[in-house]
């Protein structure tokens, strides 16, 4: 049975859009088209609400502790707030690389809870990157600059885990990074489905 609502819905909708003049139809699809493609973000309110939301779901989905989840996601929405990054997808990235541990080292030489490599990064971010704080904000730099290079979040997480010439580098190396991508998906799924 069709939803005779719905479909009013629909149409009176329509029409309206239609009534509206062509550059202001323009400017609303480009701003709607941009809100998809965000993700558009479950956290609602000031920083400090969602940083609440955030440290929340971050205990439920990824078992930190609650100490730690109310330290960190302040810096989260910071640095997603500061570089455009979905919040989650910042969560995420840290889940998979540190499992919230600041004190993490790679054998790499990746420190801190994003893994920032400071023989890269310590120019643009800072010395300390031990720092969860700074580490989290670099984090968030990378991978919006890694957007900005990539053209998809897709890509820029595969640029956050073997840098853009290693992805670039061979087609084999694409294939090794797409369990990463996966990986940080879920994460960012599971992140979601407990807010």
């Amino acid at each position: 049975m069709i939803d005779l609502c719905y479909v009013s819905a629909r149409q009176d909708f329509y029409s309206r859009f239609m009534s509206i003049h062509p550059t202001f139809r323009l400017i609303f699809l480009f701003s709607f088209i941009a809100l998809i493609a965000s993700g558009c973000s479950t956290l609602r309110g000031s920083p400090q609400q969602k940083s609440q939301q955030l440290a929340q779901g971050i205990q439920r989905a990824y078992a930190v502790n609650t100490y730690t989840a109310q330290r960190i996601s302040p810096y989260i929405i910071e640095g997603s707030e500061k570089y455009n990054v979905d919040p989650l997808l910042i969560a995420a990235v840290i889940r998979q690389e540190s499992n919230y541990r600041s004190d993490a080292r790679s054998p790499t030489g990746a420190v801190g809870l994003m893994q920032v490599i400071p023989s890269y990064w310590q120019a643009t971010c800072g010395s300390n990157l031990y720092d969860e704080r700074t580490n989290v904000l670099c984090g968030s730099y990378i991978l919006a600059d890694y957007h900005s290079k990539a053209g998809s979040w897709k890509k820029a997480t595969g640029y956050y885990n073997v840098g853009p010439t290693g992805y670039e580098r061979s087609f084999w190396t694409r294939w090794k990074v797409r369990k990463y991508i996966k990986s940080v998906k879920n994460f960012e799924k599971k992140l979601k489905d407990e807010l």
